[in-house]
């Protein structure tokens, strides 16, 4: 039995639901809107558009509140990797989500107070909550207030590219949303083990994590 550490706090806990919840209305609907069907309608094109919009909408405003406490809190440190050593790093744990933890070896790096995520989740959820959310809700923005948005881009309409731009990235975060799922099934000793971490805060340390980073440390 190890011991256990607070690492998501209540404000980041729900706000990670709530992104969740909204991702799910906003796939579901936005799916109804690209591929209407007035005969046989996943949700009906106006409600579907509601739907979407408001949602759009409740996502944006709960991003905001999530840099302001990443920003207050100093969670934001947890996205940007030490560079000294990270392509070996990224490299051990590719090779574990590739080969090693279906042959049931131990994850290359563990979770700690000071260090959530291991590398490979440091650059991709940099990357996600950064840049791709950001491209998404600004586009999002353009499309649902089109009076706003650039009357040209690169000799087009700016709607046309933005809502290209939208449907691309929302296509994207839905398979990252897929994969993060899928991955968060494979963390633990058991399947929901990461899930319920996300649910009360805590997250269970096992006594040879501590030896196995401090062998990995020595080897970097």
């Amino acid at each position: 039995m190890g011991k256990k550490i607070y690492i998501y706090p209540l404000w980041l806990r729900i706000w990670h639901w709530s992104n969740a919840l909204a991702f799910l209305l906003l796939i579901v609907s936005g799916i109804s809107l690209h591929y209407a069907n007035i005969n046989s309608p996943l949700i009906p094109f106006n409600t579907a558009r509601i739907i979407h919009n408001i949602t759009g909408v409740f996502l944006s405003i709960i991003y905001i509140g999530y840099l302001i406490g990443n920003f207050i809190s100093g969670n934001w440190r947890q996205y940007f990797p030490v560079f000294k050593g990270l392509l070996k790093r990224l490299i051990i744990q590719t090779r574990f989500y590739i080969y090693g933890i279906f042959k049931g070896e131990p994850h290359p790096y563990h979770v700690s107070e000071e260090q959530k995520f291991n590398p490979l989740q440091q650059i991709t959820y940099l990357s996600v909550v950064y840049f791709f959310m950001i491209l998404l809700i600004v586009s999002g923005l353009f499309l649902l207030f089109p009076a706003i948005a650039p009357h040209k881009i690169f000799n087009m309409g700016g709607i046309w590219p933005m809502a290209v731009l939208h449907a691309a990235v929302a296509f994207f975060l839905s398979i990252f949303m897929v994969a993060h799922i899928y991955l968060a099934t494979l963390s633990g000793k058991i399947w929901w083990e990461d899930f319920k971490n996300m649910v009360t805060g805590w997250h269970e340390i096992e006594d040879n994590e501590h030896e196995q980073d401090n062998n990995q440390n020595n080897n970097k």
